[in-house]
């Protein structure tokens, strides 16, 4: 399941999708107004973020309605916070580095 979520967050019409989409819920057409695509293409990007669990589809007649669904992204969230520390430890280093070459130059 990650792995799809990561793969549909990959592309940056599928975020822009997903950035809509978390206004609130859209038609595919209202979704594929501002993409400089074909609905076809945008219809392939929805089924991605479908697949991945991050879009929810419902048709009533001829109209799909896609609305957003935030819980696969806990799980990414998950995975990205392993390397919080990693990142935090990095950035409290160079910072420290700054000081340091600051002082030296007073």
């Amino acid at each position: 399941m990650l792995d799809r979520v990561f793969h549909a967050l990959a592309d940056p019409s599928r975020r822009a999708i997903l950035g809509r989409l978390a206004v609130g819920q859209c038609t595919v057409g209202e979704l594929a107004e501002p993409l400089p695509m074909s609905l076809a293409a945008v219809s392939k990007h929805i089924k991605v973020l479908e697949e991945s669990g991050l879009v929810r589809r419902s048709v009533e007649w001829r109209t799909h309605t896609c609305s957003l669904n935030a819980e696969p992204l806990a799980a990414a969230q998950t995975w990205l916070k392993l390397y919080e520390q990693f990142w935090e430890e990095r950035l409290d280093a160079l910072e420290k580095l700054f000081r340091e070459k600051k002082k030296k130059k007073k």
